[in-house]
């Protein structure tokens, strides 16, 4: 990709093919790096009179990938890190890997630093984004072994709220963590979950149905 800066462009062509060959051009980028809008279709005219050519409005399409890449790789080494990052878009979400040593001071207590991380990676992959895509952060696939901690947690609860038909209320839990359980239980006829508290406090109680 060149050092052009030009985002958005116009261009003509006899087909929208060609008007879009001519827009990539314009804008310095490949083809398949830029997405269209067909503002007026080619026309024949009347026996070759008054023929018009397609016009479009082409841009450069978003590289939410790339800008994770970038902010990650910049601010990994700040906290005595080396990562490899590699960011892969889907239709739903941003899922961003990140492989090396020490990977646990990425992680934090509870993932409290990993979860920053993700927050800080979806600031920055959103801005100026007309809709917003959701960030995924993840490194030694902690989210499913969370996730499977947490699920085992949740019906060892569940088991003895039942038994001791007492309420009992968890640790504080960060949002994830926190549908996680809620998921865990909704199937569950004997109990039911809430969640009380102010963050970063707010924790999940597991009651006994009546």
């Amino acid at each position: 990709m060149s050092m052009n800066t030009l985002k958005k462009t116009e261009a003509t062509g006899k087909s929208i093919n060609e008007a879009k060959l001519k827009a990539a051009e314009i804008l310095g980028v490949d083809e398949e790096q830029i997405e269209i809008e067909v503002l007026e279709n080619a026309t024949t005219g009347f026996l070759g009179m008054g023929a018009k050519p397609c016009r479009i409005s082409a841009w450069v399409k978003d590289d939410a990938a790339g800008k994770a890449e970038e902010f990650l790789s910049r601010i990994i080494p700040l906290m005595g890190v080396e990562a490899n990052v590699e960011a892969v878009e889907t239709d739903e979400c941003l899922n961003v890997t990140m492989e090396g040593a020490k990977m646990g001071l990425l992680i934090g207590r509870r993932g409290e630093t990993l979860d920053a991380l993700q927050y800080l990676t979806s600031i920055v992959v959103n801005k100026d984004r007309e809709s917003y895509l959701r960030v995924t952060l993840d490194t030694e696939n902690y989210r499913q072994k969370r996730k499977e901690v947490l699920e085992k947690l949740a019906n060892k609860i569940a088991d003895k709220v039942v038994r001791n038909r007492r309420n009992m209320t968890l640790e504080p839990m960060n949002p994830f963590e926190r549908r996680i359980i809620h998921a865990a239980l909704q199937d569950n006829e004997l109990v039911t979950t809430s969640s009380v508290g102010e963050e970063p406090e707010r924790r999940v109680v597991v009651s006994l149905n009546k």
